[in-house]
């Protein structure tokens, strides 16, 4: 039986994809399973960033071995051309910590992903791009493909636009916590006291549902 192990960060990013899947969790990691006599698709998340992605990877092979492994979820745009919403098959990732790079398996996109280990800003996204000529920004790819490649498994990575280059949105990061779960009763109670950012709020929200819509079409015709 084949193994596929499909990693985000958080459960709004697997949504369309594993409405109808049976929905496990254990020790912070929540799971979506799909199986039939040949195939077994592995849904996980652990929350933000790459220890909370390493532990989604190894929950998953605590189940046995892994063959394909494709991580999936939200990104920041680096380029004003690339629109809210849509997906985009990567060519391959930056850890932008350590420089390495990591190539994706044959038949991915042309876009590089850079993974920081922060939500990134306008100014951080300007940077991201000059310096490792990426089109997309995350926080979790880079620590996937990296145990991908030190098992030799191939390893694919389908991300969704949420946030454009420009986007004017408040600091994420101290709403995140060192398990990489995100505080969303502290951050709503910060927001509702600064109305400058409701507009950009609302329009991340919708890009993100669409976004999370475009991922599950691009994977489901990637898997067929």
């Amino acid at each position: 039986m084949t193994r596929t192990a499909i990693i985000a960060a958080l459960p709004g990013e697997l949504k369309p994809l594993v409405r109808n899947w049976p929905h496990s969790s254990r020790n912070g990691v929540q799971f979506w399973a799909q199986r039939n006599e040949e195939e077994e698709l592995i849904a996980a998340c652990a929350g933000a960033g790459q220890q909370a992605a390493t532990r989604a990877f190894a929950a998953i092979e605590d189940g046995g071995p892994i063959d394909l492994v494709i991580s999936i979820g939200w990104a920041g745009a680096l380029r004003s051309d690339l629109p809210p919403g849509s997906a985009h098959n990567v060519a391959g990732v930056i850890d932008a910590k350590t420089g390495e790079r990591f190539n994706c398996d044959a038949g991915a996109g042309e876009l590089w992903l850079a993974t920081s280990p922060r939500v990134a800003d306008e100014i951080e996204k300007l940077r991201l791009a000059s310096a490792y000529k990426a089109a997309l920004v995350d926080m979790e790819a880079a620590a996937i493909a990296r145990l991908a490649a030190m098992r030799e498994i191939p390893f694919y990575c389908i991300k969704g636009i949420s946030d454009s280059l420009h986007a004017h949105l408040p600091d994420f990061n101290p709403f995140i916590d060192s398990s990489g779960h995100f505080l969303t009763a502290r951050f709503v109670l910060y927001a509702m006291f600064r109305p400058g950012y409701w507009p950009a709020l609302i329009q991340m929200g919708e890009n993100s549902r669409r976004a999370s819509q475009s991922i599950a079409e691009s994977l489901i015709e990637f898997l067929l």
